[in-house]
């Protein structure tokens, strides 16, 4: 059984950073991506990042150049570094694998940017 997770959320100071990682139990075959999501209140679930089992690389815009996703294949993790953090990257983050067949979810962790 596959189990996908987060940790690494928190409270930031606006212009802190944090490191999510996404830690994936089980037989995962045929990997397509692994992506970093986020929801936050009364909004739609947006895709912020995303890494492809070829490798290439792609961010939402309001976060190029702040974020940064990552893999470790040998400890089949999945990272998310978040620098120069904004008030409105305030929202719960999940991580998601994709295969060929079906998609697997982490339970989201929660990130609050505030003073």
């Amino acid at each position: 059984q596959v189990q996908l997770v987060e940790s690494g959320g928190g409270l930031v100071q606006p212009g802190g950073s944090l490191r999510l990682s996404c830690a994936a139990s089980g037989s995962i075959f045929a990997i397509n991506a692994l992506d970093w999501y986020r929801q936050a209140p009364e909004k739609q679930r947006e895709l912020v990042a995303r890494i492809t089992s070829g490798g290439s690389v792609y961010y939402v815009d309001s976060v190029k150049g702040r974020f940064t996703i990552s893999r470790d294949n040998a400890k089949n993790t999945v990272y998310l570094q978040m620098n120069s953090l904004k008030p409105e990257d305030t929202a719960v983050y999940y991580c998601q694998i994709s295969t060929s067949l079906t998609s697997y979810w982490g339970q989201g962790t929660q990130v609050t940017v505030s003073s």
